[in-house]
């Protein structure tokens, strides 16, 4: 189920679905997802079909995110870990994607297909104990099906633009590889009293993680770079837009 959670954990997530990068190309004649703002209408309809007329969380830039964006990720974080992080971090994590979304679209990058975001959705779905639990946890968090969908599918697409961005730049040397396998893999293993594989027969998966640790580290500095640079003002809960 952690492993679930990356998903609105986007530099951790863009990890678990590195190996779907395999298709994602940059094209300008693809249709982009649009930012945030775009996306949410001033009136939101919640699962009980009751009409909210929704607000301003935050203004970034020209753009906004709004409450009802706040509301389906915590939303979505009670569905997958049984609590949402406090308003703040769910904020943090709204601008966080809207940058990511913003370089994603300035540079064209195309949205996966629909087949691997069916595929994406089905890995998801079987994180739960089982198809019925899914559903019933679906329901209980206000979230509907399409909702689920399209946030995978936002999802998939900002993973895969970083590991895209940041991937040329995460170069690994052998060195790095045989201390990972001395320091942290083989003690891993044996402290759980499993075998431990030769180096040779590893040394790709291995390489693999590395490199994704050093995608998020470089994702992580460049997010901070960027949200010191961009015009973010939060808007305090309850005073309207």
């Amino acid at each position: 189920m952690r492993r679930v959670l990356l998903i609105f954990g986007l530099l951790t997530w863009s990890a678990g679905l590195a190996t779907n990068r395999a298709g994602a190309q940059t094209g300008s004649d693809s249709e982009l997802p649009p930012g945030p703002g775009a996306a949410s209408s001033s009136i939101s309809s919640g699962s009980s079909g009751v009409q909210q007329v929704d607000g301003v969380a935050v203004r970034i830039e020209d753009d906004i995110i709004t409450e009802s964006e706040v509301r389906e990720l915590a939303a979505f974080q009670l569905l997958v870990d049984g609590k949402a992080k406090p308003r703040a971090e769910l904020i943090r994590e709204l601008s966080d994607q809207w940058m990511i979304r913003s370089e994603a679209n300035a540079t064209k990058y195309a949205q996966p297909p629909a087949a691997d975001v069916d595929r994406a959705y089905a890995e998801f779905v079987k994180q739960f104990p089982s198809p019925e639990e899914f559903q019933k946890r679906r329901v209980s968090a206000g979230l509907t099906e399409a909702a689920m969908r399209r946030m995978v599918a936002q999802q998939l697409y900002l993973s895969r633009f970083i590991d895209y961005r940041f991937r040329p730049e995460a170069q690994v040397s052998d060195d790095q590889v045989e201390t990972y396998y001395r320091d942290e893999f083989s003690p891993q293993l044996k402290a759980r009293n499993e075998p431990v594989p030769p180096l040779d027969d590893v040394d790709d998966t291995i390489r693999e993680v590395l490199i994704q640790r050093a995608i998020s580290d470089r994702a992580a500095k460049w997010l901070t770079d960027s949200r010191d640079r961009l015009k973010i003002d939060v808007v305090a809960q309850g005073s309207g837009s």
